[in-house]
């Protein structure tokens, strides 16, 4: 994973915080995306073991990684935390958490207010679901050939990131404006409907940055806040490879509450069970 990882790096730039998981936390990777001048956030894999050099009043503290493997140690603010996530259901999750973090100052970048984005890092699964369960609308890929298969994806990943960067420019307009209130099913179905139609495709007005696409996002934007959801996950196929996950994730999409208490864990951090 990494090394397709690597080749994204070039994306990034000195605006970004890059959220990863624990299978980025190597410290080659981490000192490739510090030297590009992106500031990180990742979790930790409990093999790592960080010794505290200075304890913040925020209850994280700051250590240095790479021993034996870089030039020259970075130095990282390490944030331990105990995360409980409750299911509208009374289903009860605790988790250990460890975050490293290019972020040093705790006034300005709390340890409270950097778990809470770091959990908005599973945001990225809804892209898959996205185009998923609303691009494909539960339909499998048609292609028997590898070459087609190809060409589907990368179809999909483009129509989708047309999509995302159409409803970006559209929230551009409107300071302050959360992405999130802007519906990904708004974009798609106009989207098709200009295709379908073949409407809206001339502008008769001035070019502008929101066009067709982002008006219809920002005349239907969903509400300015909205509870924590967490979606139904279940192994569909008999036939999977894949260990049956029932019981391990609800049958049904459920609201939740998100709760982290930022802590020093004397006795190391315990591993994270197997999903």
């Amino acid at each position: 994973m990494k090394f397709y990882a690597r080749r994204l790096l070039t994306a990034l730039d000195r605006s970004m915080l890059l959220l990863a998981d624990t299978a980025f936390d190597a410290n080659e990777f981490l000192h490739e995306v510090k030297t590009g001048g992106t500031q990180f956030l990742v979790r930790s894999s409990a093999r790592r073991v960080p010794t505290p050099t200075r304890h913040m009043p925020d209850g994280s503290y700051l250590a240095r990684i790479g021993y034996g493997v870089l030039p020259a140690l970075i130095e990282v603010r390490v944030i331990e935390a105990q995360v409980t996530v409750t299911l509208t259901d009374g289903t009860v999750r605790t988790e250990q958490w460890r975050l490293l973090t290019s972020l040093l100052d705790p006034d300005r970048y709390p340890a409270g207010e950097l778990v809470r984005i770091y959990h908005e890092r599973w945001q990225a699964e809804t892209t898959y679901f996205s185009i998923k369960a609303t691009m494909l609308d539960g339909r499998v890929l048609r292609s028997r050939r590898v070459q087609g298969l190809d060409q589907e994806v990368y179809a999909l990943l483009t129509t989708y990131q047309a999509l995302i960067r159409a409803a970006g420019d559209a929230a551009a307009t409107r300071p302050g404006l959360d992405m999130d209130r802007i519906s990904f099913t708004v974009l798609l179905q106009t989207a098709a409907d200009q295709v379908t139609t073949a409407s809206n495709i001339l502008s008769t007005n001035p070019t502008d940055l929101i066009g067709a696409i982002g008006r219809a996002a920002l005349g239907t934007l969903l509400p300015a806040w909205r509870r924590p959801r967490l979606k139904a996950r279940t192994r569909k196929n008999p036939t999977s490879k894949y260990g049956p996950n029932a019981g391990q994730h609800p049958q049904t999409a459920q609201a939740y509450t998100f709760h982290a208490d930022v802590m020093f864990f004397e006795h190391g951090l315990t591993k994270r069970p197997r999903r």
